[in-house]
């Protein structure tokens, strides 16, 4: 390989194997991805779009490319998108040949235009500006939807990147415009109408009708050919005595991470929850190294105990302690108690936090305290039409003709089986499948053709889980989590012909990408192929071919 020019690459074809990939690392940072099949060759940004990870590091496997931190998924011949966390497919460049050598050239990019000519005379409305209803509205525009796109949001935000919350913004690394989706200008750009700071009061399925309540308390009904639910989820407040005072938190939204970076000052912080959201929020305090002291309270003895082993657990632990943290396990709140405020002309009130008292009698010092006890799916708008644990929706998304629910309220089927799944990759997948149900293209595939993922980013470190497990009880480990460089299998018994259902992983990134797509394809590992040194990546690509 050889740079003729500053925007000029020459690649030996002999460097790539038909079927695979590489990318070439340039003096400017960036990375230029080859693929092969055969005597056909395709150049692309070799970045991720997503994370910027470089693509030659993932897998290959058939026509997916797959990224190795989140999984984003693209188009060998076009670089078009198949999978998020990415919301953009690749740029493609022009490729010379020149017999033996290719010279790509970086200054001229393919152009794919897109006409947004289809169902140009329709409406469709979007409840809700997370991640699905966000994915939806980017998905419909970028596959050639003509019509009018209105997204009502109760928050006074344009949608934003709300895993970032817990990881790099509460830890001061990353500003607020960063996390915006699509940049500052996406609504715009993209000629969608935002309805922000306003709430639904009222949904008619069968009229494909919603009511917006305005500043004033007037009814604004609206109605359209299309209708998107994706109202989220909310924090679950337990029963707690106390949880209500001031200085008590739960970590959403914007607002709500603001609230706690700018009263988590020299504060000392009592955490109660130890999934995944108590611990980034652990870590991202941590880091930031603003606080007093942060106390983690966790009903089990270990973390995370619903995803991952109890050794991979304590790998966690001792991670944070090395950082920090101080736990106290195998403990619940049964009150938060409060402190005098006399400032109030000399009246003694009682708003502010003092400490939380265990139900063994001990008490713990705090400040402040946040809360990461679950979410609860915001049906109440649904509530006439759908179980409680979420909105009975097709392979589409689709809850009645031309209306769908998506997001954290939907139980809707996977490759797994139906379930409700609270992950953010998730709800950009069901913002992908629901535009392409609106358009009615089936060359995107249905939500019973993938499979769910996920990551948790603590102290740099970055674990990730693809699948789903009913239990981590019933793995099998290869690799050490106390040095970070592990993969463990999850089965749902001890079945030696047991397939796997979920694997996570610390620095395996290609092992997970691997056993992802078998998931896919219905051929994850069995508990005895993974005991007898089963190679998970020569077997994705096989089967891929």
């Amino acid at each position: 390989m050889s740079n003729a020019a500053i925007n000029t690459i020459t690649i030996d074809k002999a460097d790539i194997a038909s079927g695979g990939m590489k990318s070439y690392k340039q003096d400017d940072d960036s990375i230029i991805l080859i693929t092969r099949d055969d005597s056909t060759f395709h150049a692309f940004d070799g970045k991720c779009p997503h994370a910027g990870a470089n693509l030659g590091d993932g897998l290959r496997c058939g026509n997916r490319v797959i990224c190795p931190w989140h999984h984003a998924t693209f188009d060998s011949s076009d670089g078009s998108l198949l999978e998020p966390l990415a919301t953009e497919g690749l740029t493609q460049y022009q490729i010379t040949d020149n017999g033996d050598s290719l010279t790509v050239d970086t200054s001229v990019k393919i152009n794919k235009p897109i006409e947004a000519d289809k169902l140009a005379g329709t409406h469709t409305i979007i409840v809700g500006g997370g991640g699905a209803g966000f994915m939806t509205a980017h998905q419909l525009r970028n596959t050639g939807y003509g019509g009018k796109i209105t997204l009502v949001n109760a928050e006074d935000k344009a949608p934003y990147n709300r895993p970032l919350l817990s990881k790099a913004f509460l830890a001061g690394s990353m500003p607020e415009e960063k996390l915006l989706l699509g940049g500052a200008d996406w609504a715009s750009k993209h000629d969608i109408e935002l309805r922000l700071n306003q709430t639904v009061s009222e949904l008619l399925p069968n009229e494909r009708s919603i009511v917006i309540k305005d500043e004033s308390g007037k009814d604004d009904k609206q109605t359209a050919d299309f209708l998107v639910v994706a109202t989220g989820a909310e924090p679950k407040i337990p029963p707690i005595k106390g949880a209500t005072l001031d200085g008590v938190y739960t970590l959403r939204s914007m607002d709500d991470a603001k609230l706690i970076k700018a009263a988590s000052h020299d504060q000392r912080v009592v955490i109660v929850g130890t999934g995944f959201i108590g611990m980034e929020v652990a870590s991202a305090l941590a880091q930031s190294g603003t606080t007093a002291s942060i106390t983690v309270i966790g009903q089990d003895h270990r973390v995370m105990g619903n995803i991952v082993s109890e050794t991979v657990s304590n790998a966690l632990i001792k991670l944070h302690k090395e950082n920090g943290i101080e736990f106290v396990f195998n403990a619940s709140v049964s009150e938060i108690t409060a402190a005098k405020d006399t400032t109030n002309n000399n009246e003694e009130n009682f708003s502010q936090v003092k400490g939380v008292i265990l139900a063994n009698g001990e008490q713990i010092d705090a400040d402040i305290v946040i809360l990461g006890t679950g979410v609860a799916p915001r049906i109440e708008i649904l509530q006439d039409t759908n179980h409680p644990d979420g909105v009975q929706v097709d392979e589409h998304l689709q809850l009645r003709d031309g209306v769908y629910a998506l997001g954290d309220i939907a139980k809707a089927p996977s490759k797994l089986g139906r379930m409700r799944i609270e992950h953010w990759r998730v709800a950009l997948q069901h913002g992908m499948v629901t535009a392409a149900a609106i358009l009615n293209d089936d060359s995107v595939n249905s939500l019973a053709e993938r499979i769910p993922f996920f990551w948790t980013m603590q102290y740099g470190k970055s674990l990730r889980y693809s699948g789903h497990a009913a239990t981590p009880d019933h793995g099998v480990l290869l690799g050490s989590p106390d040095s970070f460089n592990y993969i463990e299998y999850y089965f749902d018994d001890e079945g030696e012909d047991t397939r796997a259902s979920a694997a996570s992983s610390l620095g395996r990134d290609k092992e997970l990408v691997a056993f992802s797509e078998l998931l896919r394809q219905g051929h994850a590992p069995t508990r005895a192929q993974i005991n007898a040194g089963f190679d998970i990546i020569e077997q994705a690509q096989v089967l891929s071919r």
